[in-house]
């Protein structure tokens, strides 16, 4: 066996232990106990940035202000007063008069307009806890009273959860959906297992108002593309802790055609690389199934490279399976289990197209990355 092919072997039986990590991950927040209140919840102020009528706001919108829970205020927020989001927001207002309040940011903080946004949103909170999410981000009634549960441990800082997307139809919907599922949740829930989560995800980002102020509030990410994980990373390196709920909320994933599902990709990915370059770089060894193919091409169709591609097939679909359907509840993964290989190869193309430039394209503007800040392009 040549050099060449005990290297992606190797590489291949590394992609195997994450695939284990990955099991063992899920099972651990199978098992996590949900924190469940014993005293009085906080009041809550959510504040929801806004830019485009992305599908199915109103519903995500709605579920928002539908929560058992016994006080909180929705805000609202765009940049201009003309933007497609208004309509949908005033009928909202109108459907939840006194709970729901439009705020108008018209100032340009910085590169992040949804940041840019926050700062202007959080003068006109009441409350002394926010929950921060996706515009697109629907989320069960009982969402509040679960997150927030978790505060009664005086050393959390920082609630985020889980979620799955819902495909809209399309081949690059679906395939983002299962990218969701079956590759980013169980990086999550592995970082999870081995170094504690020390990041946020934008489905969920509950806080204290004394938490974020300790941090120096969202001005020093007003110029970051990664606003949800830096505010993680900042509160749990202030010796906060930041707790995954094993509640999943869900995300409408837009009719993306196959570009449009690739550029996202590509944008996500060139994101993550300039917020956590070294742990992005040893993505590659998560690749298994494209190792264990290159391993069976390279030795020749060796029999033992037979059994090696074998495993990490089989591997690969319990992660999806356990993951994905299990853990999240993601119907999409028994529905299309023969896109999976799919798409891990086409997040082989993504990974390698990542390091080709720095441009990015986000809602409708170009911008190119800098140590993870955004530069206007």
């Amino acid at each position: 066996m040549d050099l060449a092919a005990k290297f992606a072997a190797a590489a291949a039986l590394c992609a195997l232990a994450y695939y284990l990590i990955c099991l063992w991950s899920a099972l651990g927040i199978s098992r996590q106990q949900e924190a469940v209140a014993t005293g009085v919840l906080p009041p809550v102020s959510i504040l929801k940035p806004l830019r485009g009528a992305d599908p199915e706001l109103d519903a995500a919108l709605r579920s928002h202000c539908t929560q058992d829970y016994p006080q909180f205020e929705v805000l609202l927020g765009v940049s201009d007063s003309a933007d497609p989001a208004v309509p949908i927001a005033e009928q909202v207002m109108r459907e939840f008069p006194g709970r729901v309040r439009l705020v108008v940011c018209p100032e340009v903080l910085g590169a992040n307009r949804k940041v840019s946004n926050l700062i202007q949103m959080l003068a006109q909170t009441r409350h002394p806890h926010l929950l921060i999410n996706d515009s697109d981000i629907q989320v069960p009634p009982d969402y509040l009273r679960r997150i927030f549960a978790n505060f009664e441990d005086p050393s959390v800082g920082m609630v985020t959860s889980l979620y799955r997307g819902r495909a809209s139809g399309t081949l690059g919907s679906r395939l983002e959906t299962l990218g969701i599922s079956t590759d980013f949740i169980p990086g999550v829930l592995a970082a999870r297992q081995l170094e504690g989560v020390r990041f946020g995800l934008g489905c969920t980002l509950a806080m204290s108002r004394k938490a974020l102020d300790a941090i120096g509030g969202f001005q020093p990410i007003v110029d970051y593309l990664a606003d949800d994980y830096e505010l993680g990373r900042r509160i749990s390196r202030n010796g906060m802790k930041v707790a995954l709920s094993k509640l999943v909320v869900e995300t409408h994933v837009p009719a993306y055609s196959f570009g449009g599902f690739f550029e996202h990709q590509l944008r996500w990915a060139r994101t993550v690389r300039h917020a956590r370059p070294a742990s992005y770089l040893g993505m590659a060894l998560s690749f298994g199934q494209t190792w264990a193919l290159a391993t069976l091409l390279l030795s020749r169709f060796a029999p033992w490279a037979w059994g090696l591609l074998g495993i990490t097939a089989l591997l690969r679909w319990m992660v999806a399976l356990v993951v994905g359907a299990s853990v999240l509840g993601d119907r999409e993964v028994v529905r299309s289990p023969w896109l999976i290989p799919l798409r891990d190869f086409l997040s082989v193309l993504v990974w390698l197209g990542s390091y080709a430039g720095r441009r990015i394209h986000w809602r409708g503007d170009d911008f190119i990355l800098e140590k993870g800040k955004l530069r206007p392009a």
